[in-house]
């Protein structure tokens, strides 16, 4: 881990725990190793930064069909808080709210990313869905000029061929654009 990452949390909601509609294979214990992260991150004041994914407020086209055809969890409100082994730790950081896929079209996050990136440190993928929101992230960091690292075992996805298939996908642009690592290769980087 370098001084100058920016760990980010991807949507660790309840929604994807096991027994959910959008239950991702391991969310806890991606939770526990988001744990391990920030719990060094925070022993050598790395920052990092939570989203939430939201449903868009004003839909437009495939979102429209979205906010209909998901409107039981949309107005469901555990559904959407953090999971409980995040939830108090969430609030030490700041937490952004986004209702698309990429955590990068958050301003903020946006900022934050590219400020990271002129120091010398990277974007730190973490969260769910691998498939969806951690990819879509991914793909940004890159276009933004950002360097990723994508930490394996705390990033979830709907089942292991998915999440194969995007690290496999990701695996191709490493390491160049950034590098794939499990949370004890990342926690021991210095």
């Amino acid at each position: 881990m370098k001084k100058e990452d920016l760990i980010l949390v991807i949507d660790m909601q309840n929604v994807y725990l096991s027994g959910q509609k959008w239950a991702c294979l391991n969310t806890e214990g991606a939770a526990q190793n988001i744990l391990k992260v920030l719990d060094a991150a925070g022993n050598r004041d790395v920052p990092a930064l939570f989203t939430k994914f939201m449903p868009p407020q004003d839909p437009f086209g495939r979102w429209k069909t979205y906010n209909e055809t998901y409107r039981d969890i949309n107005e469901n409100e555990w559904l959407n808080e953090m999971v409980e082994s995040l939830r108090k730790i969430s609030g030490n950081y700041p937490v952004f709210e986004k209702s698309v896929y990429s955590s990068l079209k958050v301003p903020e996050i946006k900022k934050a990313a590219l400020e990271t990136t002129a120091r010398g440190g990277r974007v730190v993928l973490t969260g769910v869905v691998a498939e969806c929101c951690v990819l879509s992230t991914a793909f940004d960091a890159i276009d933004l000029g950002c360097e990723f690292i994508y930490v394996t075992d705390a990033v979830s996805g709907f089942d292991r061929p998915r999440e194969d298939a995007s690290i496999l996908m990701l695996s191709g642009l490493s390491p160049l654009h950034g590098k794939i690592m499990d949370t004890g290769s990342y926690l021991k980087e210095t």
